[in-house]
């Protein structure tokens, strides 16, 4: 593992390096303004004692709040990308921030501040040249402290399709790739370790210094700089440069497909493709993006759009695609071209071993054994219209407990008989070699999932050439050749845009 890991790295320095970059930049954005306002508010706290309880309690409590939701929180309201993990980076670091400059004004020996008033100093001076130089080290911690856990935490980031090393975690997961899921935590340690070590240099050069002016000017600057860049980089998200943003969901085949928009684009147009690979959420995230025209292309099913997006009840056929397409142009003046010619339905798998022992073949066969049986699914499976809850009511299944997964991590778990049932999609490349069964859906629960790709009205206006490069992408994979392509990435370690390029030569779509 660990030859792996350094080949990978050194192979692919510039793809972490970049992203090494990102995670950096989103960080000190955070940590930027988290050191200004965090800094505010617990002098604040600290010179108003009777108002310091009900702060720092609300600090506390925006703490408790988990990642996940707070990231949730901000999504309707920023979208997608940096701004919203800035955000929330920036709210967990106003805590340690927060709490360290109360502490050590708070400890401030009182009879200094008795003699400074002796003196006739003003409220500002005895706060400026006396309380804060002597609360300094104790704000120091603080802000070491929240670098690191900062660092550690905008790994979360690819979630929403920020940048960072989190992209390299997440993708690793999602296509079955350790060396990689391993090489982007082990940089996000060795950046975190970095720079609490070059904060720990920095507090012993300071306390070497006997020129108390220049210190304050060094920390003033540092801390302007901070927030500089934390302005800047929130002011540059709202001012991007027109280029097509294509997003994909958090699975192997909708990498391969980006990629192969981004190859085909690219060799077609003089268009810049930007990919947000890997959104956490999925469709729940990248449709209000593609509202909001953060995104511009995405890969999408006919089955999922029908009931998740249109919240429409009824089970979706392909009968039914003039309908979608009629709703889409409607209702958010978007498009479907390029219909990939695979559909990736759903289906339910058993271990083989279950399904020899009972004799399995439908759904139905299970409704006996289900009580005894652990169901695993991905995290929004639970909470489709057409998910678990709709599942077990059409066939009577009562499962003895449920565990959430990501969906790279199902067929490891079934692997080790930490589950027995789970839903798989037709086109899984891990499915053609585990030992799971897929069972008959006897009562045609599933919709079709045809894949296509939805685009934005606006930007083929801008860019009519898009409709006729995306049109080469009809009926260009069937289930089996999509299945290979996931194969390839998730077994064999291609990389999802080597798999792409090679299917697009081989189909003849590029040179």
């Amino acid at each position: 593992m660990v030859s792996e890991v350094w080949t990978l790295l050194c192979e692919r320095r510039e793809f972490f390096w970049n992203l090494c970059v990102q995670h950096l930049v989103i960080s000190a954005a955070a940590v930027g303004m988290a050191i200004v306002f965090g800094g505010i508010i617990g002098i604040i706290a600290g010179e108003m004692r009777r108002s310091s309880k009900p702060i720092v309690g609300i600090v506390n409590f925006l703490y408790t709040i988990p990642s996940i939701s707070m990231l949730g929180f901000f999504i309707p309201v920023f979208g997608i990308g940096n701004t919203t993990a800035v955000i929330t980076l920036t709210l967990y670091a106003l805590l340690p921030m927060v709490r360290s400059t109360y502490t050590g004004l708070k400890n401030v020996d009182e009879h200094l501040i008795e003699a400074a008033k002796g003196m006739g100093s003003t409220k500002f001076q005895i706060l400026y040249k006396v309380k804060l130089p002597l609360a300094l080290p104790v704000m120091m911690s603080g802000i070491r402290n929240m670098v690191v856990m900062t660092l550690a935490l905008a790994g979360i980031a690819s979630f929403i399709g920020a940048g960072g090393l989190g992209v390299a975690i997440y993708r690793g997961i999602t296509t079955n790739n350790m060396a990689m899921t391993v090489a982007g935590s082990l940089l996000i340690a060795l950046l975190a370790l970095l720079l609490d070590w070059v904060i720990g240099v920095l507090e012993k050069w300071r306390g070497k210094r006997k020129k108390k002016g220049r210190k304050k000017l060094i920390i003033a600057g540092i801390m302007i700089l901070a927030a500089g860049i934390g302005g800047s980089f929130l002011w540059n998200e709202g001012n991007k440069t027109e280029i097509v943003h294509i997003a994909t969901k958090p699975m192997t085949e909708q990498y391969i497909m980006g990629e192969m928009l981004d190859i085909l684009i690219e060799d077609s147009t003089d268009l810049q493709v930007e990919i947000t690979q890997g959104v956490g959420g999925g469709t729940s995230n990248i449709q209000p993006a593609m509202e909001s025209g953060d995104f511009d292309i995405y890969p999408e099913y006919t089955g999922t759009a029908w009931n998740m997006v249109l919240k429409k009840e009824d089970l979706y056929t392909e009968e039914k695609q003039g309908e979608l397409r009629r709703a889409y142009q409607e209702k958010y003046d978007m498009e479907w071209l390029g219909m990939y010619g695979f559909s990736n339905s759903y289906a339910l798998a058993v271990r083989k071993d279950l399904a020899e022992t009972y004799d399995l073949h439908t759904i139905s066969d299970l409704k006996e054994i289900a009580p005894s049986l652990t169901f695993g699914a991905e995290y929004d499976f639970y909470e489709r219209e057409d998910g678990y809850e709709p599942l077990c009511e059409t066939y009577g299944l009562q499962f003895k407990n449920t565990v959430d997964l990501d969906i790279g991590l199902k067929y490891e778990a079934a692997g080790q008989k930490e589950i027995d049932v789970m839903p798989i999609f037709t086109t899984d490349g891990q499915y053609s070699v585990s030992d799971m069964v897929a069972l008959e859906d006897d009562l045609h629960f599933y919709p079709s999932y045809a894949c296509g790709n939805i685009v934005r009205g606006e930007v083929l206006r801008k860019h009519p050439e898009l409709q006729q490069i995306l049109g080469k992408l009809d009926e260009i994979l069937t289930n089996k050749e999509m299945a290979r392509l996931n194969y390839e990435v998730e077994t064999e370690g291609k990389e999802p845009r080597q798999a792409a390029e090679e299917f697009l030569r081989k189909k003849g779509l590029i040179l």
